[in-house]
């Protein structure tokens, strides 16, 4: 539509946001194009950023971060890849851009994804650790070449194991390398030439295009591959070229005549490498008893040394063993030890007699003591028995017989308290205060008041 002379011209923003608005219009589209310039994802936003093209035309492309998280895949330039997505218009720039919100590799970009894929499951298991990786000899003796029997490939192996090392033992163990059943009979091939024990595999085949070379990336073959109990080396293609052969083996070369020459070192370089070890085994020699004149030298000044110290600090002892009496005057000591009993017996001989003296003391002053607590202690005692004496005194029978009474007892001690004990004729002892009277029984007379008989008992 034509625009009049009097209409006012549009602002920048303006003329941007009537093309935005025109774009928006758009529906959503798919379109089919090859990766071009892809620089991402961007290291801040994580968006990319890139242009995709086709024989004629070219346009700018935005893939935000999340969805280039969830395609799966990893773009990179010369990718075939269908977008799926709409056009869009930056305010900031006026710049026009497709933004995809689905990617799908197209073609050949679906194998490689296929690819892509399994190389990551068999990386989440393992296979492609490098610890898991078998030492491979640096000069192999017998070598085992798995590939096709067709091919120039195996001659050029041969001519260059020859040429590099012609001691090199080879065994060649033929199969297919691309086509239906390919991956079969490289397993089958595998088993072969690993029976034989040899020191190393080499698994070759020539360069081709990516279906020519997706034998090589067969699940089965490559956990043959890694399961192989003798090293396997492969030379797949060409340099661009990487198989999940390539990345499970114990070493992966970019070509069959590398992977040769990994296992054969030239004559001139093995006679290099000896030379060079036996110069550096020279002066690791030399360096080495350099070292141990050295620690000798070391060890016997030390030892000289010591000696020395040794044998003076013996003279000083000697010396000062040549310097006591007991040496240079026996007959002293003995002098000495005479002079110190005769004090010790004057200083005993003079002890004795004080310590008698302060014993007696004691002993004195002991002795008053005890007889002054005595007596205090028998005051009381004293007392008591004066008082239990007086009435002892008063109830003996010795008081009774001091008022005149007296006690009759017979020949047997027994006292006669009743005239039936006694008889006429029997001698009896009386008992008086001063004295005891003998005296013989002439009769006997019974108390009136008692009314006991002569012989009542």
């Amino acid at each position: 539509m034509e625009r009049g002379e009097s209409e006012a011209p549009l602002s920048v923003s303006q003329a941007v946001e009537l093309v935005k608005g025109t774009v928006d219009t758009i529906p959503q589209i798919v379109v089919n194009g090859e990766v071009s310039g892809f620089r991402g994802p961007n290291a801040r936003s994580g968006h990319c950023y890139f242009t995709i093209k086709d024989d004629s035309s070219a346009m700018d492309v935005i893939v935000w971060r999340g969805t280039y998280a969830r395609c799966g895949f990893r773009l990179r330039d010369g990718l075939e890849v269908t977008f799926t997505g709409r056009f869009g218009v930056y305010a900031g720039t006026g710049r026009l851009s497709f933004i995809a919100s689905r990617l799908e590799v197209a073609g050949e970009g679906l194998l490689r994804q296929q690819v892509a894929a399994l190389a990551r499951k068999l990386e989440a298991e393992g296979l492609m650790d490098p610890a898991r990786k078998r030492h491979i000899p640096r000069f192999c003796v017998r070598v085992a070449v798995v590939t096709s029997l067709s091919g120039s490939v195996i001659e050029d192996v041969k001519r260059t194991l020859a040429r590099r090392n012609p001691l090199v033992q080879i065994q060649v163990v033929g199969c297919m390398v691309q086509g239906p059943g390919a991956p079969q009979t490289i397993i089958r091939a595998l088993g072969v030439a690993a029976a034989a024990r040899p020191d190393a595999i080499l698994l070759v085949r020539g360069g081709g295009s990516f279906e020519d070379l997706m034998t090589f990336n067969d699940e089965a073959l490559a956990r043959a591959v890694a399961a192989c109990p003798v090293p396997v080396i492969t030379g797949i293609g060409h340099e661009p070229d990487t198989s999940i052969c390539d990345m499970v083996a114990d070493r992966r070369c970019s070509t069959p005549t590398a992977a040769a020459e990994s296992v054969a070192p030239a004559f001139d370089e093995v006679e290099g490498k000896i030379s060079e070890r036996a110069e550096r085994l020279g002066k690791a020699m030399g360096k080495q008893l350099s070292g141990e004149v050295q620690r000798l030298d070391t060890l016997a000044l030390l030892a000289t040394n010591s000696v020395r110290e040794s044998i003076r600090r013996r003279a000083v002892a000697v010396d000062a063993m040549g310097t006591r009496r007991c040496l240079s005057d026996p007959r002293g000591m003995l002098l000495d030890r005479e002079a110190q009993l005769e004090q010790t017996g004057q200083r005993l001989h003079d002890a004795i007699p004080r310590t008698l003296q302060r014993r007696g003391e004691m002993l004195a002053t002991d002795a008053s003591r005890l007889s002054t607590a005595a007596r205090r202690m028998l005051v009381p005692f004293h007392a008591e028995v004066t008082r239990s004496a007086a009435t002892l005194d008063a109830l003996s029978p010795l008081k009774v017989l001091g008022r005149g009474y007296a006690v009759a007892s017979d020949v047997n001690g027994h006292v006669v308290d009743k005239v039936g004990k006694v008889s006429p004729g029997d001698a009896i002892g009386v008992l008086v205060s001063d004295g005891i009277i003998q005296a013989e029984v002439t009769g006997v007379s019974r108390d009136e008041k008692t009314g006991a008989s002569p012989r009542e008992a």
